[in-house]
């Protein structure tokens, strides 16, 4: 005689089960009421001393507290970010091992032939911490006050004026790019081996403009060495409230920040990622990280994670348009 334990009496014996075994069907629970129970790693994908560096040190403290466990900043420079990146995104998704990421993490879809893991897939988003907008800064001799002059001698003069970077696939160099491409100019890339080269060439008067980070030209501005003509956030920075912003300066849609975030593994649980949050919520609301932040030109932000993946996504499609439409191709 065939078995009479149907599907139905089955369904039916195992929620019974559920209900008489204690814990049952919550076994995550207990794991993500208790975190953390050590010290969590938040990886730098850069080497010590830069800006994600500063920031990621200027946080941790105050999210420490906020767990009540350390969390420690590991340096994992090299590759342009991707080592470090590679490393948290095979890290256990457990949330003692998460990510701190900028500009790069968006651009190197673009700018690198074969990622070693996804940049969406293999991760979830826990905040933007913060966003860092870049200053559109020329040779004070240069004959123009503002955005629209540039673009009209630019026009006048296509492929005479030069703008250097701190390297190929930088923000700065796609910025120019995207620029270019918005104002319908044509202008000629110098690269160079780092941010600061870059700008003191620029000061030298070797080329005629830079897209730079706001704050590493604020005091080249005040002093006259350099004249900015643009900041490319969205709103005006409070560091420099009185220079307006491309969008202001007739370049609808021109937005160029880097926005300094937190990620997790993918399969993180979501519990653990809303504590994550509200830990370093509770570091952006400390009057201490709040100066930090203002002095080094950052705009605190503090999203959702799905404001997050929002963002990544879109800045991510932004990129590969703005390489594709300049023929720049990946390496």
């Amino acid at each position: 005689m065939g078995s009479r334990f149907t599907p139905f009496s089955f369904a039916s014996w195992l929620l019974a089960a559920l209900v008489l075994v204690p814990g049952a069907g919550h076994a995550q629970a207990p794991a993500a009421s208790e975190y953390p129970r050590k010290a969590v790693r938040l990886i730098v994908p850069f080497a010590p001393g830069g800006p994600v560096d500063i920031i990621a040190r200027s946080i941790s403290p105050k999210m420490g507290e906020a767990l009540g466990r350390q969390v420690i900043v590991d340096d994992r420079g090299g590759a342009g970010s991707t080592l470090g990146t590679e490393l948290a995104a095979k890290s256990p998704p457990d949330g003692y091992t998460i990510l701190m990421v900028s500009g790069s993490f968006v651009m190197n879809p673009a700018m690198v032939k074969t990622l070693p893991y996804d940049s969406i897939r293999d991760f979830a988003p826990i905040s933007i911490m913060a966003e860092v907008p870049s200053a559109l800064v020329v040779h004070p001799v240069l004959p123009v006050k503002n955005v629209k002059e540039l673009v009209a001698l630019a026009k006048a003069r296509p492929g005479e004026l030069n703008y250097s970077s701190p390297g190929r696939g930088t923000l700065g160099h796609l910025a120019a790019e995207l620029f270019s491409a918005m104002a319908g100019v044509k202008m000629v890339h110098v690269p160079y081996k780092g941010a600061g080269p870059a700008l003191v060439d620029l000061i030298a008067g070797h080329v005629q403009l830079l897209f730079a980070a706001l704050p590493g030209v604020v005091q080249q501005a005040r002093d006259g060495k350099v004249r900015m003509l643009a900041q490319t956030g969205k709103d005006r920075s409070r560091s420099m409230p009185d220079v307006p912003t491309a969008i202001e300066s007739g370049l609808p849609g021109f937005a160029v920040s880097s926005q300094f975030g937190l990620l997790a593994p993918a399969g993180t649980p979501r519990a653990v990622i809303d504590r994550l949050r509200n830990s370093l919520l509770d570091a952006l609301a400390d009057p201490a990280v709040s100066k930090r932040f203002t002095e080094l030109g950052a705009e605190r932000v503090g999203s959702t994670p799905e404001e997050h993946e929002t963002v990544t996504k879109a800045e991510i499609a932004k990129w590969l348009k703005v390489t594709r439409d300049a023929g720049i191709q990946p390496q």
